[in-house]
């Protein structure tokens, strides 16, 4: 029989550290006595350590113990360090911080939810939306500007006048299409996914989460700097009014309610119920 295997030899850093004992513990084989008793075969070398007797077996040499010390700054950490660490780490273990939501929809999107409907949202496009609009009502003032000064000082009132009034056309025209960014609105529920626009005449376009068979983001540079991306929705392979929704904000928070709606919808009743727990108890303290 050899030696029996040593464990291997600890990092400084995992705060632990090996002694060895100065009294080893003397092997006996069964029936025999060991240690210091004088009926036993085995003796003692000139260091004062059990020796086994030759030929049997065992060793000749020495036997040693080895204990495992733990030193102090090994203290057990919290659950609650524990978990902040991981969060900051950023490994798949931390917990997802949900972005918090209205409780209830706005007057604007109430009108189109039926009452067994739950509401999970309603988001305005990303202000990435308006740069064509805004670039036209910016280069238009700057240009009518310069043009209108320029006419005013050759007497010429008609076209002054034109340059002012299509001034006010493109800067209503700027104004329309803020107004229609304001009134945009993708919507989720427990039941679909709708999209409504439009002042005058109102467009309501939704998908059933349970038709949904495909569902992507696509972000670009700029987006992925800006935080906003497009929705692509599939559904059976069909052309649908959802099928591209773009310049949506927070892409990646917004994918996974949507996902999580669709799959994991008890989870969404048990957090959101945890949710106004809390808040009522909060509110009774």
């Amino acid at each position: 029989m050899g030696y029996p295997p040593e464990p291997p030899e600890p990092s400084d850093d995992e705060g632990r550290r090996r002694e060895r004992d100065t009294e080893p513990i003397a092997r006996d084989r069964p029936g025999q006595g060991g240690g210091d008793d004088p009926s036993s075969p085995y003796g003692r070398d000139s260091s004062g350590y059990p020796t086994a007797g030759g030929g049997d077996g065992y060793p000749d040499e020495p036997v040693e113990r080895t204990t495992w010390v733990y030193d102090q700054q090994t203290d057990f950490i919290s659950e609650e360090e524990l978990a902040g660490l991981r969060a900051e780490a950023g490994t798949p273990l931390a917990t997802r911080r949900v972005l918090p939501l209205e409780d209830e929809p706005s007057t604007l999107v109430a009108r189109y939810l039926f009452p067994t409907e739950r509401y999970r949202g309603e988001w305005k496009r990303h202000w990435i939306h308006l740069t064509t609009p805004i670039l036209v009502g910016v280069i238009a003032t700057f240009v009518l500007g310069y043009l209108s000064g320029f006419l005013a000082g050759r007497d010429s009132g008609a076209l002054t006048t034109a340059a002012v009034l299509l001034w006010f056309g493109i800067m209503g025209w700027v104004a329309w299409k803020i107004a229609d960014w304001w009134y945009d609105r993708f919507i989720l529920t427990n039941k679909r996914v709708m999209v409504v626009n439009g002042i005058i005449t109102r467009k309501v376009a939704m998908m059933p989460l349970t038709r949904v068979t495909d569902m992507k983001y696509e972000q670009s540079p700029t987006g992925r700097a800006l935080n906003y991306g497009t929705f692509v929705l599939e559904s059976a392979g069909q052309e649908q009014a959802l099928r591209e929704i773009k310049n949506l904000p927070n892409p990646n928070e917004l994918y996974l309610r949507v996902v999580e709606e669709m799959y994991e919808p008890q989870a969404v009743e048990a957090r959101l119920g945890k949710e106004a727990d809390e808040a009522k108890s909060d509110d009774g303290a």
